[in-house]
């Protein structure tokens, strides 16, 4: 059954949208790819740049209203002001400042509490209260814990302790309200649809949110928020780096001087979105240009391919053996240098049939004559098959005569050539050992003389300790007069104290010199009497240290007797172990004359034996030529009996042919 036709046009024009198609889709991809990557840094960038700005803005407003507090603090521990100049201090800080509207306070161990008149600050136990916990834990004031107040407020204070001179525990502090830091932290946003919410990191609490129903809530707590609940995981880890978490590219940064962190956030589908548009207006450009493609590739098409259709249903004749067809061929393409190949084919094909005609008739002669001729082969190699059997046969018992000589031989030599490496090992074994006792020998004179050096340096460390015991009496002189000069001054002090007595108020002044005196005087007595009692210790420890210094040097001397001992026992067995190497060296020789003769044998005997094989596969391979000849002589003719028949059934081909 004749295959089905699909026409050129079909697979040109599926081809060239396929590829377009292909190619497009790349296309857009990769760029869509590469873009959404450049966005994505772009946006990274300017997302880290508005955290590191609402950062700097955090700390700078803090340290603004904290060096405000610290300069309150630092001017109440500096006055010591009372109670009331205290409570109006206090007073004019209420609404002084909008970030600390209730002004400052301050509380004591005791349960009292200094507020403002008009504040709405209360407490009914100020030791449990989390400002004063936190205050009593630093010295300067500083930002703590969020919490709500007594007026319901989420505030956060900063606090610290007060040292007003009057050995309370005393704290100072002021409330900052989380709402006003929730201004802060959204007003400086410097990218569009971007959020930002501050978090304490360790407790994970919301400072700061642009929803304030979450601010002081736990970032973990928020069970309907799984974006929460991860940047949360972030937080507890300290991973900091950026991020996408549930499709929102996520920056962190720490603010500096709390346990603050800042969290800005913007969905990826807000950064992409302008993308997307431009993607879906792509694809759309596509599908329009690929309709194009199709309407304009099948109009081509079908003006090419019309000549192509022509030489085709020639070309379907021919193969029926019809050679009688004509082909016009206009224009100088591919097509018409087809269509004049083809016309040339024609002709040619016309010649050829006449010519197998004519070869046919003279093929059916040729084979009658080939049959006479491979009879007469045949007979010739059954003859030459017989000889070469009888020859392969005697060839095989000597080949294995030489092949058991060839193999007692390669056993002797491999027996020999083991007893070489043995040798050999041994050889090498008795150098090391003569490498190492020789080695022995030197460390042993290196340490004797190592020991020398030792003994020397210890001499020079006894004469030093010795000059150390005499440099310390000449000091224990020295402080002895100095504890003379010490008992006069002390005698001179008491008697200008009793002169500046006898004088009345004109002496006074001089008996408070007299006084000072004295008391440096009895300060130099105290000094010099701790100074002697150092100096008896460092000579109990230098007399220990010559008695030592001593000890090793008879112990450095015994062992340097030892060592000289044990060079001359080297240097007997260096010189055994040289002689037992001569011998080994002397029987290697020997053993290396008994390798040479039994690797000789063993060559000799395997070349006797690659020659016999060699024969024998000669003869195997002539058997099976002569073999080969036999079956060759038959199949030739039989080849010829089909050669007869093939010839006839050319006839009847080519007859088939119309030209």
């Amino acid at each position: 059954m004749p295959r089905k036709m699909r026409s050129i046009k079909t697979k040109l024009i599926g081809s060239i949208v396929s590829i377009v198609i292909v190619m497009i889709i790349v296309l857009v991809t990769f760029s869509y790819g590469k873009s959404a990557n450049v966005i994505e840094e772009y946006s990274k960038e300017l997302l880290s740049s508005s955290v590191g700005n609402q950062t700097a803005q955090i700390e700078a407003w803090l340290k603004e209203n904290i060096s405000s507090f610290q300069m309150v603090k630092t001017t109440i521990e500096t006055m010591k002001f009372d109670d009331l100049q205290l409570q109006e201090i206090i007073d004019s800080f209420y609404n002084y400042n909008s970030n600390y509207p209730e002004g400052i306070y301050i509380g004591d161990g005791t349960g009292k509490l200094w507020k403002a008149k008009d504040a709405s600050i209360s407490t009914n136990n100020i030791n449990e209260e989390i400002w004063y916990k936190e205050g009593l834990t630093r010295v300067n004031m500083a930002v703590g814990s969020p919490y709500i107040n007594s007026a319901g407020e989420k505030v956060i204070s900063v606090s610290g302790i007060l040292n007003d001179g009057k050995n309370r525990k005393t704290v100072i502090s002021a409330d900052m309200a989380l709402d006003r830091i929730s201004i802060i932290v959204n007003s400086f946003i410097e990218m569009k649809h971007a959020e930002a919410f501050l978090v304490d990191k360790t407790n994970n609490v919301i400072l700061a949110h642009r929803d304030t129903s979450v601010i002081s809530k736990k970032l973990d707590e928020q069970t309907d928020n799984i974006f929460f609940q991860k940047v949360a995981e972030k937080i507890t880890v300290q991973d900091y780096d950026f991020c996408t978490i549930e499709d929102n590219m996520t920056v962190f940064e720490e603010v500096s001087g709390t346990n603050w962190v800042l969290v800005s956030y913007i969905p990826t589908k807000i950064v992409l979105s302008d993308l997307i548009h431009l993607r879906t207006l792509m694809i759309i450009i596509s599908i329009v240009s690929i309709i194009v493609l199709c309407v304009v590739t099948e109009r081509i098409t079908h003006f090419v391919i019309g000549p192509v259709k022509k030489l085709t249903a020639a070309i379907i004749d021919m193969a029926d053996g019809d050679f009688t067809v004509s082909i016009e061929s206009k224009g100088s393409d591919e097509i018409a240098v087809m269509s004049n190949s083809v016309v040339d084919f024609i002709k040619s094909m016309r010649n050829m049939i006449v010519s197998m005609g004519e070869i046919s008739s003279k093929l059916g002669s040729q084979a009658e004559t080939n049959d006479t001729v491979s009879s007469e082969m045949q007979n010739a190699a059954s003859i030459q098959s017989e000889s070469m059997s009888e020859l392969n046969s005697t060839v095989d018992q000597l080949s294995l005569s030489v092949n058991e000589i060839a193999e007692n031989a390669t056993k002797l030599a491999c027996a020999v050539a083991d007893t070489k490496e043995d040798s050999i090992g041994v050889e090498n074994k008795m150098q090391e050992t003569v490498s190492v006792s020789k080695k022995g020998r030197q460390d042993m004179e290196y340490v004797g003389k190592a020991l020398k050096d030792i003994q020397t340096s210890i001499q020079n460390l006894e004469q030093a300790v010795n000059k150390v015991g005499i440099a310390s009496n000449e000091i224990v002189e020295i402080v002895q007069l100095i504890g003379n000069i010490a008992d006069e001054t002390n005698l001179l002090s008491l008697n200008a104290s009793i002169e500046a007595a006898r004088a009345g108020e004109a002496g006074k002044g001089f008996a408070v010199v007299a006084s000072e005196i004295g008391n440096l005087a009895n300060s130099s007595a105290d000094s010099v009497a701790h100074i002697s009692k150092l100096i008896d210790e460092v000579k109990d420890l230098v007399d220990d240290a010559v008695k030592q210094a001593g000890n090793s040097a008879e112990d450095i001397n015994e062992s340097s007797v030892l060592i000289h001992s044990a060079i001359d026992t080297f240097e007997n067995i260096y010189a055994n172990i040289e002689e037992t190497s001569e011998l080994i060296e002397h029987m290697i020789d020997k053993i290396n004359q008994v390798d040479e003769v039994a690797t000789n044998v063993a060559a000799i005997s395997q070349e006797q034996a690659a020659s016999t094989e060699e024969i024998l596969a000669t003869s195997e391979t002539m058997l099976q030529q002569a073999k080969g000849i036999a079956e060759n002589s038959k199949q030739v003719a039989n080849e010829s009996k089909s050669l007869t028949l093939s010839s006839e059934e050319l006839a009847q081909q080519v007859n088939k042919f119309r030209i």
